[in-house]
């Protein structure tokens, strides 16, 4: 299968030291490692966020690491979707204008949606992950697990091709982190691939794959496959063994 996302030699001074890993369409890849390994720096750098000071990275046929800022921001908010621990919504917006906001700005210009088509699209969304009927709340009068439900909205308004998320249950609480990590498999299911960030186990045993990162390098990889209905405990208890033979 043609790869979606691939780095080559990834390399980040006194970070990252010479990284190489690809990812295929609809694949679900969670990142690993103790504080301080570079996870959220590779994050950054695969997805143009950050300039690494060696190598390459490519999504489909564009190498990110050959373009200008201003065409990294265009690659981020046309064809990538983001999620992170920090929602940074904007507080003055009700949660329906926020999850707009990417697409207002991405579709500026004669050939782009209608606000009516994308007011149609974030209320399909929201319909989608569970959270109809808060359009009109503030930020601060929604749960931390509905919130984080509205920045997944947000990141798929532009339907993009891959979603990188980092650390997105970290901030929440266990049953709202696994409605989260709940939608994102369904997601993904549809079609949507998704690289994550994550230390929690739990939420790495829902992904297909999970690199282990340790000072800067990958030092590990397990292959888990598509998660199934009543394959959880089970995935759960062998990511906890091979996470204990990494010293985790």
């Amino acid at each position: 299968m043609k790869k979606l996302l691939w780095a080559e030699n990834l390399t980040k001074e006194h970070i990252l030291h010479k990284i190489s890993f690809d990812m295929e369409p609809g694949e679900m890849l969670a990142v690993m490692g103790p504080s301080g390994s570079g996870k959220s720096t590779l994050l950054y750098n695969v997805a143009g966020m950050d300039q690494p000071t060696g190598g390459q990275v490519w999504l489909g046929d564009v190498e990110i690491t050959k373009l200008s800022e201003d065409e990294k921001a265009r690659l981020r908010l046309h064809r990538m979707g983001f999620v992170f621990q920090q929602m940074n919504m904007m507080a003055n917006l009700n949660l329906l204008d926020n999850i707009l906001l990417p697409a207002i700005q991405a579709n500026r210009g004669r050939d782009g949606k209608s606000k009516e088509e994308l007011n149609l699209r974030a209320r399909r969304l929201m319909e989608k992950l569970g959270i109809t009927g808060l359009e009109s709340r503030r930020i601060t009068q929604v749960s931390g697990g509905q919130l984080q439900r509205a920045c997944i909205c947000r990141s798929m308004m532009n339907e993009p091709e891959i979603l990188f998320a980092d650390e997105p249950t970290g901030a929440l609480n266990k049953s709202a982190a696994g409605e989260v990590m709940g939608e994102l498999v369904k997601l993904n299911r549809e079609g949507t691939t998704v690289l994550l960030v994550t230390h929690d186990s739990r939420v790495a045993s829902s992904c297909d794959r999970i690199i282990y990162l340790l000072d800067g390098r990958i030092s590990a990889e397990l292959r888990m496959g598509k998660i199934v209905a009543g394959d959880e405990k089970q995935r759960e208890e062998k990511v906890a063994k091979w996470l204990m033979e990494m010293g985790w």
